[in-house]
């Protein structure tokens, strides 16, 4: 199969649904320095589903802890306004990111729960080492595989063609995808991230998060990626096809001043987390 063209990827990223207008309007809310949370409040009761799925979300052990939370402002000022825009994200993401993707031999749903589950590990993750913004981590965690969204019906054409590379060369997953197809799933990713106006570093997290250290300047959230990606395949969850000859970069742990200990009580944290359903979006 010939490589996809620049050109043919930008045609597929706008496969990706529109964002309805009630999320376009939070997402500017969101932008706005001045933006109190209950204008965040009075845009989101409008989407009844969002607002069940914010206040699920702040109700769980993850956030509240033992605190209730009733108002969808209590919610924005407790979550903060980078996990609502998470949130809202996906809303819309989520619908995308369900589906079955025979290509990377995911069941319908396997990819966005496993997304969401990287999501709280690199927040995690990101805790423990003190980073700056969890919350970004936990955007960049979710989003990490849109893009095999895109590439899924080239990965599922030749779906043989890159088993047979993996097992011949001995190379990882990922760079199989960008030898036969022209780009792997962290360069649409980030591509279609890009289209959607998100911060830049979301751009370099979700493209580098397979090649950490090719990133220049946000390498403390690209490696919280890229660890958090090694953990969940670690704990067994929705392996799908690409985990094989998946590279784990150890030298990512050091940048962050972590160690096994660490990565281990993280793991065994996040694994409390997610036995908790409500967690999930």
């Amino acid at each position: 199969m010939a490589k996809m063209t620049l050109e043919a990827l930008i045609e597929k990223v706008d496969d990706i649904p529109a964002f309805p207008q009630t999320v376009i309007n939070i997402m500017a809310l969101l932008k706005e320095p001045r933006s109190a949370a209950v204008d965040i409040e009075r845009e989101v009761m409008k989407d009844q589903g969002l607002t069940t799925k914010l206040l699920k979300m702040a109700n769980s052990a993850f956030y509240s802890g033992r605190r209730q939370i009733k108002t969808v402002a209590d919610a924005t000022v407790l979550l903060g306004f980078d996990t609502v825009q998470t949130l809202v994200l996906a809303s819309t993401v989520g619908k995308v990111m369900e589906k079955e993707l025979k290509g990377y031999s995911y069941e319908r749903n396997a990819l966005w729960r496993q997304s969401q589950i990287s999501a709280i590990m690199a927040r995690t993750i990101a805790k423990k080492a003190k980073y700056a913004n969890p919350d970004i981590a936990y955007t960049a965690g979710l989003l990490k595989d849109v893009g095999k969204v895109i590439l899924d019906e080239y990965v599922h054409e030749s779906y043989q063609e890159i088993l047979t590379k993996i097992s011949n060369e001995v190379m990882p997953y990922v760079a199989a995808e960008e030898e036969i197809l022209g780009f792997n799933h962290g360069q649409v990713g980030a591509r279609i991230v890009e289209k959607w106006n998100l911060a830049s570093e979301l751009v370099d997290a979700i493209e580098f998060h397979h090649k950490p250290f090719q990133s220049i300047d946000n390498i403390e959230l690209v490696s919280i990626v890229h660890i958090s990606d090694g953990l969940v395949m670690m704990m067994g969850i929705h392996e799908g096809i690409d985990t094989l000859g998946h590279e784990f970069f150890t030298d990512a742990v050091k940048i962050l001043n972590l160690d096994e200990a660490d990565l281990n009580q993280i793991m065994k944290d996040v694994e409390k987390i997610v036995s908790e359903e409500q967690i999930f979006i």
